[in-house]
């Protein structure tokens, strides 16, 4: 739709970021203010145009760190397209593409503030339906934005989302029958989260004739069958979120961060039979034990003022504000 170099009113497009289902993302220049966007142009421009302002209003109800920034929609020479912040990084897709199974406080820092983000949506009534590593950005700094609910809708009138919409690894059984609600986009964390604790997906992509075995649970795995190095309290949240029937599973985002919370903060706990005149010698052993794991695996950070999680390399909560 757009090319390298192309002026559209005030912005200079710079390249194509990506394309998806429903639209094309370009990186460009606001030469007023010598700043950074991002263009979506939808790939359907002839439909109507309060259609078109579906999404940009979606995103204009949500204001959140975790959540892409809108800054506004534009027609310009008979196209139009969404003006969203520009995030400097990758998405989760290409992390896990190039590392494999994240680290599993890396992997727990983000899904917190992936609970955080969907948390905030659904409050505000948004389902996103298509809640997946490629729509989620991961800036320079550590940073998680969800990206693109084009194919969000608000629950505030409907019992749920009627249209089939989303990507097939990561869709709840009852998505598939256009019945998408809340703990439809807790099932695609699970899946999320499944996929960075292992580097894999729990199963292959469904077919229509597999729909049966997805909603008995034929098809789930526990992600300590494939990464055992996972903590049992940590593999029973995912396997809770993953749950094909909707009143076994999470039902809020924020049930799921508590629970996420409560895990990281027991301790593990090793029986061993030590010598009464060694006791000393196993004690310092301990400590250097605990040292060296301190210095392989960073803790996730959290605020001392509203536990919300903190990414790396920061010194002020994007939450509430207060100085760490």
């Amino acid at each position: 739709m757009f090319f390298r170099g192309q002026i559209i009113g005030k912005y200079k497009v710079l390249s194509t970021i990506g394309s998806g289902g429903f639209g094309t993302v370009y990186l460009a220049e606001d030469t007023w203010i010598d700043k950074k966007v991002a263009l979506k142009v939808p790939h359907k421009q002839t439909v109507d145009f309060g259609e078109l302002l579906r999404e940009p209003r979606l995103l204009a109800s949500l204001n959140h760190p975790n959540i892409v920034t809108i800054l506004t929609a534009e027609k310009q020479e008979n196209v139009f397209f969404i003006v969203m912040e520009y995030v400097t990084g990758e998405t989760l897709e290409s992390i896990i593409a190039k590392t494999g199974a994240l680290d599993l406080a890396t992997a727990l820092d983000y899904t917190c503030q992936i609970c955080n983000a969907i948390d905030h949506a659904h409050k505000h009534g948004v389902l996103h339906r298509d809640l997946r590593p490629s729509n989620v950005l991961v800036s320079d700094s550590g940073l998680v934005k969800v990206a693109d609910f084009g194919t969000s809708r608000f629950l505030e009138i409907a019992a749920h989302g009627t249209t089939v919409i989303g990507s097939p690894p990561y869709m709840a059984p009852e998505q598939f029958q256009g019945k998408a609600v809340f703990a439809s986009d807790l099932y695609s964390l699970g899946v999320t989260m499944f996929q960075m604790l292992t580097g894999d997906l729990p199963y292959d992509t469904p077919s229509p004739s597999d729909l049966d075995r997805l909603m008995r649970g034929d098809m789930q795995i526990a992600p300590r069958l494939r990464n055992p190095k996972v903590p049992k309290a940590i593999n029973d949240v995912v396997v809770k979120a993953m749950a094909p029937d909707i009143h076994l599973r999470y039902q809020r985002a924020s049930d799921v961060l508590d629970d996420l919370l409560a895990a990281r903060n027991t301790p593990r706990r090793v029986a061993r039979q030590t010598p009464p005149g060694d006791q000393s010698a196993a004690d310092h052993s301990d400590d250097i034990q605990s040292r060296l794991r301190a210095r392989e695996t960073p803790q996730a950070r959290f605020c001392w003022h509203c536990r919300k999680p903190l990414h790396a390399r920061t010194d002020r909560c994007p939450f509430c504000g207060e100085k760490q």
